[in-house]
């Protein structure tokens, strides 16, 4: 018996999840957030318990300390050595990784070379992985890729309609992100519906505050609502989506205060979104209880976030011609049910219904009505327990 963290390294944050393997069973988890700031807060749950701490944590590998520390003061474990792998969430992989890897030196240099693809993320990531090399040297490190999953796009859906020379040598294309998510929720989807997944068209939705739809033909992604990076898309809590590109060097030439192309792209990426447009929230809760207020720009926010995953989620039923089902998933699409019943309505004519009874805050299943030709599911995602899984092979 082993044990697996699987670990989420943001610029001043890390998510954890620690696991007894191979039953997958949860031991413990926490996220410790602010680091390098004053006040860092390291929060961690475990037995049905939860200890909050307010700490000063400088930089990735005290804050790993943090984690192992409290994981043996906890008696969630007696010694490091209990932990034989660890296995780290990487968002970009590029087109060197198309699976999960053991980390070497080399793959660590290349996680590091692709942060012009993932700038806010995978210099964290890399962050996350020496701070456990340093602390935990003797252990078996995975990393697994946002993108991956997403590495069977067929080059008519990963390539953008440029001169091919921005491909060839600066390898702009489609990407993706939320791979892990779109895959676990898919194979979920293919055990709740009693079907192999060879066999399966499935449209799975990865509604949080990020928001991601992939086309998933026979177990494998086809194309992708994120894009080169993980702006494009339907709008989301605070980044725009899909928009017109002539708007940047609109917004550059008449807006005093944005000075360049990056400016904008810092706008379009925090300050946009639902919250943008609602001028009030980017959470969708928030929102909610503004429109029961009358307040008009919430509504228009939220009308706009319906309205852009439908157009998303009408393009893969043309390109799967037609689907077994549809899967929501992430915080909004798990539990945002008004979201999920106003999306279903807007495409009835595809044969989509949900049943009102199932379509409530906190169900998982088949929330599909009796007449629908599309099954509608609700699966809670699980990225920790993917990640872990992975640990789990790869040890070999």
């Amino acid at each position: 018996m082993s044990k697996t963290i699987a670990i989420n390294a943001g610029s001043s944050s890390l998510k954890w999840q620690l696991y007894q393997m191979p039953e997958e069973t949860v031991l413990a988890q926490g996220i410790i957030e602010r680091i390098g700031l004053k006040d860092s807060i390291s929060t961690v749950k475990f037995d049905g318990k939860k200890e909050k701490q307010i700490l000063d944590i400088a930089d990735h590998v005290e804050a790993v300390k943090v984690v192992l520390d409290d994981l043996i003061r906890l008696h969630i474990i007696e010694s490091y050595d209990e932990i034989t792998g660890v296995g780290h969430r990487v968002v970009a992989g590029g087109e060197i990784f198309k699976e999960s890897v053991v980390i070497d030196d080399k793959v660590l240099e290349q996680i590091e070379e692709l942060s012009s693809l993932a700038p806010l993320h995978n210099p964290a990531n890399a962050a996350g992985i020496r701070a456990f090399k340093e602390l935990l040297p003797d252990i078996i490190s995975v990393a697994v890729f946002d993108t991956a999953f997403h590495t069977t796009m067929p080059e008519v859906a990963y390539r953008y309609p440029i001169a091919d020379k921005y491909y060839t040598d600066y390898k702009v294309r489609k990407y993706g992100a939320h791979g892990t998510s779109h895959y676990y929720v898919a194979h979920e989807a293919a055990k709740l519906l009693g079907r192999p997944i060879e066999e399966l068209k499935i449209i799975t939705a990865h509604i949080g505050n990020g928001v991601s739809i992939t086309a998933n033909l026979h177990g494998q992604s086809i194309d992708t609502s994120m894009g080169f990076t993980p702006l494009a898309g339907p709008m989301m809590g605070t980044r725009s989506g899909d928009i017109d590109p002539a708007i940047i060097p609109y917004l550059v030439a008449n807006v005093p205060e944005l000075k360049d192309a990056a400016d904008v792209v810092n706008v379009l990426n925090k300050e946009s979104g639902i919250a943008g447009v609602s001028a009030l929230s980017s959470d969708m809760r928030d929102i909610e209880n503004a429109m029961e207020e009358g307040h008009e720009t919430a509504t228009l926010a939220y009308n706009m976030f319906v309205d852009r995953i439908k157009k998303f989620i009408g393009q893969y039923l043309a390109v799967l011609n037609g689907a077994d089902a549809l899967v929501f998933t992430a915080g909004m699409g798990e539990n945002g049910w008004m979201m999920r019943r106003d999306v279903i309505e807007g495409m009835s004519w595809f044969g989509m219904e949900v049943d009102p009874e199932k379509n409530v805050f906190g169900f998982a299943g088949d929330i599909s009505g009796p007449n629908s030709r599309v099954k509608i599911l609700v699966i809670p995602t699980d990225e920790e327990l993917v990640i872990a899984r992975d640990v789990e092979r790869l040890k070999g």
